[in-house]
């Protein structure tokens, strides 16, 4: 089993230690991208329209100032640097070590800078989303599609992927459907149904919590994965098409 989360937002930077070292990384096919990525990136943050071109407020100047020194910012490990409702969810100091090992493993995280990094991938806080366009790269979620395609499809064979990526990260690469099940959470009123978005980062922080801290073994198909979900949640499973993954769909009590 993968998880496969979207980045936070928000990071929050390491204070001290090493930059990020290369060699280090997972998917090393991908460097020579993330590589392309960084220099355009650079150059854009230190452009004077700045803000405008990475779509940010003047509250984030400090983050794309840091855009323009990344080679030599200090990393952590990513579990580190992400935040926010889903992270916080997910809870990785709350895990228990030999838990913590398996989240390092298990969860992917899909970026608009490295393409893809493990839980325990080391990188400095950056400020990048995948729905930016880059001078000379183009849109983000373009440009990594074909790359992650080539470098993750053989390292991920034969693994169930539970998606809990945002639409916008979801473009970037489409894993195989018949061995994918996206995470969907709904409220339900009077028998209609809503999506939260707030309540959905939170839901899919708390489903990849469950999975990695639950006994047992990992969920190997979506049927299995339904029943793992279904000892917190309420929950279904809609079965794919060729080209369409399941969805496992979590309704929340109002």
């Amino acid at each position: 089993m993968l998880i496969l989360l979207p980045p936070s937002e928000g990071k929050t930077p390491a204070v001290r230690g090493p930059a990020v070292d290369w060699s280090t990384l997972s998917f090393p096919a991908l460097n020579t991208h993330r590589a392309t990525v960084l220099e355009a990136l650079g150059t854009v943050s230190a452009h004077q329209d700045a803000l405008a071109l990475l779509g940010v407020g003047a509250s984030l100047q400090d983050d794309v100032d840091r855009n323009t020194r990344l080679h030599a910012e200090p990393a952590a490990p990513a579990h580190q640097i992400y935040s926010g409702v889903l992270y916080d969810a997910l809870g990785y100091r709350s895990l228990t070590p030999a838990q913590r090992r398996k989240a390092d493993q298990s969860v992917l995280v899909i970026s608009a800078l490295w393409g893809a990094i493990r839980f325990g991938d080391s990188v400095p806080a950056y400020r990048l989303s995948m729905g930016t366009a880059l001078p000379d790269v183009g849109r983000l979620a373009s440009f990594w599609k074909p790359q992650l395609s080539a470098a993750l499809a053989p390292e991920l064979a034969d693994h169930l992927l539970v998606d809990c990526r945002s639409s916008t990260y979801a473009a970037a690469w489409a894993p195989p459907s018949d061995r994918t099940v996206a995470v969907n959470v709904f409220t339900e009123v009077a028998g209609v149904r809503k999506v939260v978005s707030h309540f959905a980062k939170h839901t899919r922080g708390e489903l990849a919590q469950h999975l990695l801290a639950r006994r047992g073994n990992a969920p190997a198909t979506p049927a299995a994965l339904l029943k793992a979900a279904r000892e917190r949640w309420d929950a279904e499973l809609v079965p794919g098409t060729v080209r369409k993954p399941h969805a496992l769909n979590i309704i929340l009590p109002n």
